[in-house]
């Protein structure tokens, strides 16, 4: 079942079009991530699905039959602000009650979800000494406080140290279990340890979309890596010769290339290294990361 459904989406500041023609629907239970450099529309788009700025075109349609979408939404913004003074338990107990929940039903929500995010024992801190990581995990605790059918998080790691950027990666990999997903970023390697569909946006198109491993079937090729003892740039000739050798990298004492036929191309390889005597020390095959595949979409 989709929980969300969008036809046709567009905005429009003045005479730019920031989004353009956006069509696809989010699936019941699973993570979906909004892919693209910044710059590329993502921020309208989350913003429009949550309800907090007005397409200029388009559908968006749900699960539920209230107008103001709002109410199934969990949202997160990019940067966001916390009453510092407070301690973590009281301000959910605050977004409980925003979202209309009751007193006692909202600090009960709210002890469920500081243990569920990991800051059962914060839980008495101020908020403003909290650490980014933290802060952040409290916003996304904050989002789920009224249990909304979908979680909306833009750019939820862009702004964290390494340590802060797994924290929340591993939070989302146990939220997705209990409710949809759709986060916004431009860092697609963390994107691709979350989620199971993305979305393709560059400067305000959606260029592809589906789960990522029809994706990576569609786009994927596989490279060839040789590691030598010294460095690569003198064997490159004997491979560049070769009209089944396509894309051929040298990188100090690697050669990292694409060939027309994985099996056949591979055994050739195989006989080079033995002809030649090459002092090869590793040979590995390996898959495009979801970066150098999002390169290879847009020059479709």
């Amino acid at each position: 079942m989709n929980v969300i459904e969008v036809c046709s989406l567009e905005k429009k500041y003045r005479e730019k079009l920031a989004v353009k023609n956006l069509t696809f629907q989010l699936k019941q239970g699973r993570c979906t991530a909004l892919l693209g450099p910044n710059g590329a529309g993502k921020t309208t788009t989350i913003n429009m699905l949550a309800g907090l700025i007005t397409p200029t075109d388009g559908s968006i349609s749900t699960s539920v039959t209230s107008k103001d979408i709002r109410q199934m939404i969990g949202y997160l913004p990019q940067y966001p602000s916390f009453f510092e003074w407070m301690t973590g338990k009281e301000f959910l107990t605050f977004s409980g009650e925003i979202a209309g929940l009751t007193r006692e039903t909202s600090q009960n929500r709210g002890e469920e979800l500081l243990e569920l995010v990991g800051l059962l024992e914060g839980k008495n801190r101020r908020i403003g000494q909290y650490s980014g990581g933290m802060k952040q995990r409290l916003g996304i605790a904050q989002a789920l406080i009224h249990q909304p059918k979908l979680l909306i998080l833009d750019e939820p790691v862009s702004a964290l140290d390494p340590f802060g950027r797994r924290e929340v990666l591993e939070l989302l990999k146990m939220l997705k279990k209990e409710t949809t997903i759709l986060f916004s970023t431009h860092i697609l390697n963390d994107a691709e340890q979350v989620c199971e569909d993305v979305l393709f946006l560059h400067e305000g198109v959606l260029i592809e979309q589906g789960p990522l491993e029809e994706i990576k079937a569609r786009h994927q090729t596989t490279r060839l890596n040789l590691y030598f003892r010294e460095g690569s740039e003198k064997y490159k000739p004997y491979l560049l010769q070769k009209d089944w050798v396509h894309h051929l990298i040298s990188d100090g004492d690697r050669l990292s290339f694409e060939v027309s036929e994985l099996e056949r191309d591979r055994a050739r390889i195989f006989s080079m290294i033995s002809e030649h005597q090459w002092g090869v020390t590793k040979f590995e095959t390996s898959e495009q990361s979801l970066e150098e595949l999002f390169m290879e979409v847009i020059k479709k």
